[in-house]
């Protein structure tokens, strides 16, 4: 079971003691790190270190917690906003909270709440980790050039010479691949830019090539390749390819 640490912020002390008594006896795997009444209080420890929960009331005296949120330059945290008044809802979710809890707490509310939370801060722990992974399994590959795309199945380990080009498509990044099949990837193009061997040019803001498998250059502005696929090639970068063969 993985403990998550959360924080609590209420300016009534018996809130606080309620809320933290809810939380024990419904979600131990939920450490309380701290309490706070005075909202000052609260934003300098969430300056310095982050929890992944943040419960947190809207009415305070001096700073109301929209008002708390706004004055934090990092907000790594789930929150889930405490407060008596309903209408307060439609500007919690604006700023980005996860759940609103009504007072006086209801257990069914509050766990409804939680389970939101902790499915949101558990998927976000997990797409890191495989971001850490993917980066590890770049940096050891590398020198045996090949490119590793992340795909709703796992992980291709795609050779680069059985890379065509490469397409970028709405922040995405279309592989175009020697046997006529494609693998689409969420990484931008320019995060491959960065992987792929000299034999690749980008020709264009939304196209590199593999140069290997360039076949014809058209005065019109385009590659063909070996595939009889048409790439674009922009004017700025017309110039820097023909050097290549000169």
């Amino acid at each position: 079971m993985n403990i998550l640490n959360a924080i609590l912020i209420d300016d009534e002390i018996s809130n606080l003691k309620g809320l933290e008594q809810k939380l024990n006896k419904l979600f131990p795997q939920i450490k309380v790190l701290n309490t706070f009444q005075k909202p000052e209080d609260a934003i300098c420890a969430l300056q310095t270190s982050q929890p992944d929960l943040v419960f947190l009331d809207i009415e305070m005296p001096r700073i109301n917690g929209f008002d708390l949120l706004s004055k934090l330059v990092k907000i790594d945290f789930q929150v889930i906003f405490i407060t008596a008044y309903s209408e307060y809802a439609i500007e919690a979710f604006k700023q980005n909270a996860v759940d609103y809890v009504l007072k006086p707490i209801d257990d069914e509310e509050l766990i409804v709440a939680v389970e939101k939370a902790i499915k949101i801060i558990s998927e976000k722990k997990e797409f890191n980790n495989n971001c850490k992974l993917v980066d590890l399994l770049t940096s050891t590959l590398s020198n045996n050039k090949k490119i590793i795309v992340p795909t709703a199945k796992g992980l291709s380990f795609i050779p680069q010479e059985e890379v065509l080009h490469l397409e970028g498509y709405e922040g995405y990044t279309k592989i175009h691949l020697t046997n006529l099949t494609t693998v689409m990837s969420s990484y931008n193009l320019g995060h491959f830019e960065k992987l792929l061997s000299a034999v690749f040019f980008k020709c264009h803001k939304s196209h590199i090539v593999n140069l290997e498998k360039v076949r014809h250059f058209e005065n019109e502005g385009y590659l063909l390749l070996e595939n009889e696929e048409r790439v674009p090639i922009s004017k700025t970068n017309k110039k820097a390819f023909v050097k290549l063969f000169r």
